[in-house]
């Protein structure tokens, strides 16, 4: 239901296809299907908007054209301040171009991991960030971070929010791409206000970041509320 909303109203946002990708988005399909059983939808949805309708997920497809990886097809009702249309097409360096230091420090193992995913193989990853917006769907920065200035410190912990993902990469056999999976948690900062051993793996996260973590995530626009939290924790 969250989704079929999205894709009927802002689909633009949250759906985009490159021509030549539905063999793939329907191997995508055929998985889902597999795993959760056959399920009806209608015959003209494309077959990895149907695939993703039947799970929490954001699915994307990613193909390699002209000797690049490249995102080919995407839903995604969960993505955090970025659209479909804005990266539809994208390789694997450009989409990851805002990360510092990715191109010299992790692109060359990322292609590799691609180029050496096995049928049988699931990779998976999780990280995590911190927003003042308790919202699945975020496509724009702008909006969110002109509220934080509005936040009282002694709010700080019902405002700001986890946002934790678990990502997946497998390969898909028969049409020789990949299927990456992003399934997002959000929690507000105040649910570790009672569990001190979780409290304290935050704290410890938070203020050991790197720099280039905390430039990247903006983790600045945040510290005074977070420092204020962890002064004064209180429980949602």
């Amino acid at each position: 239901a969250r989704k079929d909303a999205l894709y009927a109203d802002r689909r633009g946002l949250v759906w985009a296809e490159a021509e030549g990708s539905r063999p793939g988005q329907a191997e995508a399909l055929e998985l889902v299907a597999a795993a959760l059983g056959p399920a009806p939808h209608p015959p003209d949805l494309p077959p990895l908007y149907a695939a993703a309708r039947r799970t929490p997920d954001d699915l994307c497809l990613m193909e390699k054209r002209d000797g690049e990886w490249r995102l080919t097809a995407l839903s995604l009702s969960a993505g955090s301040f970025f659209t479909a249309e804005e990266v539809i097409g994208r390789s694997l360096a450009e989409l990851h171009g805002p990360v510092t230091g990715f191109a010299d420090r992790f692109l060359v193992r990322v292609q590799r991991i691609f180029e050496g995913l096995r049928p049988d193989l699931v990779l998976e990853r999780r990280n995590w960030t911190l927003l003042n917006s308790g919202e699945l769907h975020t496509p724009a920065s702008a909006p969110i971070r002109a509220r934080i200035g509005h936040i009282a410190p002694a709010d700080a912990g019902g405002a700001l929010h986890l946002r934790v993902e678990r990502q997946t990469l497998r390969r898909l056999p028969m049409t020789g791409g990949a299927l990456f999976t992003i399934r997002v948690w959000l929690a507000p900062l105040s649910s570790l206000a009672d569990q001190p051993e979780r409290l304290a793996a935050f704290a410890e996260a938070w203020r050991a970041a790197t720099p280039e973590l905390r430039a990247y995530k903006r983790f600045d626009l945040y510290d005074d509320l977070v420092e204020a939290f962890l002064r004064d924790p209180q429980p949602a």
